[in-house]
């Protein structure tokens, strides 16, 4: 039992540690990517969409970003977790308002619970998928009457945006790869080969 203590506060003491170290490098290319995703969206809203109608930069986005560019080994930040979780959260909530537009403190609730079963049973766990779903239902203005074009736009594509800048900041350094699947590593191992031919 001692020795299981004394483990357990050993590992502790090593992931407190290590999420304690600077690393410039990484923290600059963390925001860079940062910067360009969500600067490539507001870009797009600011010179595509009314001023006062700010539908294509969402709030979701913002969370995304801390993981996809901040946190690119984590599960819940690789694209599948990432375009799934947004897109599943925001045909719940889209759907929940649809049901029931007018009682918030129902439809919140039940869009956010619902958001989270679907995308843990499609193994698609995003946690900004939540506030997707959220900003659906609670939205005021011009989100509720695009149905579920809200789907496509802003989320679908917001996240292929951001998915874009992820795969060449995460991937701009030997030390850093994204996404964490073999599979695309292989691939992207095999065109950074290529180009060095």
């Amino acid at each position: 039992m001692k020795k299981s203590i004394k483990r357990t506060f050993r590992v502790s003491k090593y992931v407190i540690y290590k999420e304690t170290l600077v690393d410039y490098k990484e923290h600059f290319w963390s925001f860079l990517g940062a910067f360009f995703g969500i600067g490539i969206i507001a870009f797009i809203q600011s010179h595509s969409l009314a001023e006062t109608e700010n539908i294509f930069l969402i709030g979701s986005f913002g969370a995304s970003s801390v993981l996809i560019y901040g946190a690119i080994q984590s599960p819940l930040a690789q694209p599948r977790n990432l375009i799934g979780g947004h897109v599943l959260s925001a045909l719940v909530g889209v759907t929940v308002y649809q049901l029931v537009p007018d009682i918030i403190w129902l439809s919140a609730p039940l869009a956010v619970a619902f958001s989270i079963v679907l995308m843990q049973y499609t193994k698609t766990l995003h946690p900004p998928g939540g506030a997707t779903a959220l900003i659906a239902v609670s939205s005021t203005g011009k989100i509720p009457e695009l149905g579920y074009w809200y789907v496509l736009s802003p989320v679908l594509s917001g996240c292929i945006i951001l998915l874009i800048v992820a795969l060449f900041f995460n991937n701009i350094t030997p030390n850093r790869s994204y996404p964490a699947h073999s599979m695309f590593k292989k691939l992207l191992k095999k065109r950074h080969h290529h180009h060095l031919k």
